[in-house]
């Protein structure tokens, strides 16, 4: 056994880019029965988190993505899964009983402006697929449904 499994990891969600983030934003809705769990504008953009029982969806706006972030925390592509992501109680001790290193792509970042202790590093895989290890998200108290 692994120094990291013995560290509670849960599933969080898969981020995906939108080329329409409110058409895609209503099929998850419509078709699965998703809901709005967080809405997080940052830099211009507005990514919306989408919640179905444990299963979260991370909505981006493709069309928004700006060149400094291309890649760092996935690809922007649409129709790309942009990464995927789990959950970890402490994220510095997680990334300190990490076998080998990790390929940090972006990060460790902190969004106490949204929600006080949310912390987040991107790491790579060996093929590349970004991996997103986050602590302290929670959803949104009475996220706004999507209006349109």
């Amino acid at each position: 056994m692994t120094a990291t499994t013995t560290t509670a990891v849960r599933w969080a969600h898969v981020g995906l880019n939108c080329r329409d983030q409110r058409a895609t934003e209503r099929f998850y809705s419509d078709v699965f029965g998703f809901e709005r769990s967080r809405v997080v504008s940052a830099g211009g953009a507005e990514v919306v988190f989408l919640r179905q029982g444990d299963v979260h969806l991370e909505l981006f706006d493709a069309a928004r993505e700006t060149p400094e972030t291309f890649g760092a925390d996935g690809p922007p592509h649409p129709g790309v899964v942009r990464h995927l992501a789990f959950q970890v109680d402490d994220l510095d001790g997680f990334l300190a009983r990490a076998p080998g290193g990790l390929e940090v792509s972006l990060g460790p970042l902190a969004f106490d402006e949204f929600i006080p202790g949310w912390r987040t590093v991107w790491v790579k895989d060996p093929d590349g697929v970004i991996v997103e290890i986050s602590q302290g998200y929670t959803d949104q108290e009475n996220a706004a449904p999507n209006s349109s």
